[in-house]
């Protein structure tokens, strides 16, 4: 089964407890929480004080993705709040290596974020500090956006990069996955999905996660 990553950008935060059961009650193996600065990407949303509150509610993998400049500077405050994963976009990181080690040192596993347009040689030299690869299936920074299709063969080249390097670590994308943009990049090598509006805009939430999660 592919594993699910439900983002919380597009829940209910009035509801937020609640929501988060009941992803976590049908299956969802991580929560995905997009953090926003208003300086990297266009949109400001969640700090370190949000995923502390949440995380004894449940037992999830706490997928924690910067969305910010500097995020060396945060770091340390979402592994204590409780982030399981943290990851940050090749963009934001003029040390990436460094960064990486700054994640690790905090115990936590390290992932790193590509936007749609940012090729993967950027990550070349890397990939044995990487524990999770997340590719952008839109521009980040808001909800709901449409999938940019085009990234697709950016996640073959991904696999054949992997391959050529004897490694297996795995693929997220995030941005306009519902059944159908989920099943083309199932298809191409993605392992985890993350969705927001699919999940939590859906009638049945936890209907919506058992549909992305049987996607073979």
């Amino acid at each position: 089964m592919t594993a699910i990553a439900p983002s919380i950008l597009s829940a209910d935060f009035s509801q937020l407890k609640q929501q988060i059961e009941i992803v976590e009650s049908a299956g969802a193996e991580y929560l995905h929480i997009d953090v926003m600065d208003g300086h990297f990407v266009p949109n400001i949303t969640i700090g370190a004080p949000v995923v502390k509150a949440i995380r004894p509610h449940s037992q999830m993998k706490f997928d924690v993705h910067l969305m910010i400049e500097n995020p060396d500077n945060y770091i340390k405050d979402f592994a204590d709040a409780g982030a399981d994963l943290i990851t940050v976009h090749v963009e934001a990181c003029p040390h990436l290596h460094r960064t990486l080690q700054n994640i690790k040192q905090n115990n936590k596993l390290a992932g790193v974020a590509l936007n749609p347009s940012t090729p993967l040689e950027t990550i070349k030299y890397v990939l044995g500090e990487i524990d999770l690869i997340l590719l952008m299936t839109v521009n980040p920074g808001f909800g709901g956006q449409a999938f940019i299709p085009e990234v697709i063969t950016k996640i073959n080249d991904l696999k054949k990069l992997m391959e050529s390097n004897n490694l297996s670590i795995p693929i997220q994308v995030d941005g306009g996955i519902n059944k159908e943009t989920g099943a083309k990049v199932v298809a191409a090598g993605a392992e985890i999905l993350v969705a927001g509006s699919a999940i939590f805009k859906a009638e049945d939430i936890a209907n919506a996660v058992n549909e992305l999660k049987n996607i073979k």
